[in-house]
């Protein structure tokens, strides 16, 4: 199984509550977290993009650094590791999309990834005059197919003629072509993202409990299966390691007793919008009162993982067991440190413990 880190570009990481650690991001931040990932063997790391944040007393994601030009950074600085970038499809046109990636390609050697994110909070894209309406919504993936159709003509043709409600290109241009296949991240959780990364993706990252993991891998696999491909389910997971289950598990609770209710509301609110069921928001709204192990919205609805560190072992061990996930996605309260403990003292502990001879998803 492999392992890869959410990298914290957005201001205090991926944990809605004033009792985690509450920072701007930063470049050498995320640096540290990735070359120590790097040095523990872990497969990649991936960082997302956002446009507006939520507020509240920690005012969460209110900053956040540019995810192509942080893995650029990043890989100048690596040589190992898989290095996933993401771009909003509404903010950025494909053909400039295309550039951006074959550019990071040939930065990091051949190690990079997509992340493809289609774009559900209306408020993000309205400051910018980007929305093209509410029927968004319901049509985001129509929009996606075409856009990854002039992504991969670009990138394996150097041109691309594209005429589409969407988008239009004649004899559009892109070189230097990226040295191989690109793998395109997608976050399918509903019926509609499931069968859209059947079809076109290479990994799907999910959020969701033990229990609906399963059905999603099973349905992703069968859906892919039709079309001849085979797409691995990437699970997020946050994870509060210590010594002892007890120091974990009141590190844990104190997170939940300090949520930051605004910013959670503010994120909701926006969710609320989204139209589409089964997805993304509709778990968000899902997560206000779940307990932790199935993701509360404190993590922002991530389940977690909680314990001694040989504990956090055994519960990965079981949720690769009962779900057979690919991978999973790793978040921690504090990303350096929560990094280190994980490949030290966690992964040794791991019935499949040894990390891969090179690493990299995306390599």
């Amino acid at each position: 199984m492999k392992f890869g880190v959410f990298l914290p570009n957005g201001r205090n990481g991926y944990i809605l509550s004033k009792a985690a650690p509450l920072y701007m991001p930063t470049f050498k931040h995320n640096l540290a977290i990735t070359q120590e990932a790097e040095r523990q063997g872990l497969d990649f790391v991936l960082s997302m993009i956002k446009f507006r944040g939520f507020g509240g007393e920690t005012h969460f994601w209110d900053a956040c650094l540019d995810s192509v030009n942080l893995t650029a950074g990043l890989a100048a600085s690596t040589t190992k590791i898989g290095l996933i970038a993401t771009i909003s499809l509404l903010s950025t046109n494909p053909a400039v999309a295309a550039r951006m990636i074959a550019t990071l390609d040939d930065i990091s050697g051949g190690r990079c990834g997509l992340n493809i994110v289609t774009g559900w909070n209306r408020a993000e894209y309205e400051q910018m005059r980007l929305w093209p309406g509410d029927h968004y919504f319901e049509r985001r993936y129509e929009f996606a197919g075409k856009y990854l159709e002039i992504l991969r003509s670009l990138w394996r043709t150097g041109r691309a003629d594209h005429h589409s409600e969407f988008f239009q290109l004649t004899d559009c241009r892109c070189e230097p072509m990226p040295s191989k296949e690109i793998p395109i991240v997608c976050a399918g959780q509903s019926a509609y993202g499931v069968r859209f990364t059947a079809q076109n993706g290479d990994h799907n990252f999910v959020m969701t409990g033990k229990s609906n993991l399963r059905r999603i891998t099973e349905n992703l696999g069968e859906e892919a299966a039709r079309f001849g491909r085979k797409v691995g389910t990437y699970a997020l997971y946050a994870v509060v390691a210590a010594e002892t289950d007890r120091e974990a598990e009141q590190q844990a609770q104190k997170i939940l007793d300090e949520a930051d209710t605004v910013a959670i509301g503010n994120m909701l609110g926006s969710a609320s919008l989204d139209t589409v069921t089964g997805g993304t928001s509709d778990r968000m709204k899902e997560a206000l009162s779940l307990p932790l192990e199935e993701g509360n919205m404190a993590f922002l609805s991530f389940p977690a993982v909680i314990g001694s560190y040989r504990s956090v072992a055994q519960q990965i061990d079981a949720i690769e067991a009962d779900t057979g996930i690919e991978g999973m996605l790793l978040t921690f309260p504090d990303f350096v440190q929560g990094v280190r403990d994980f490949g030290t003292k966690v992964r040794p502990l791991l019935r499949r413990s040894a990390p891969a001879a090179v690493a990299g998803m995306a390599s």
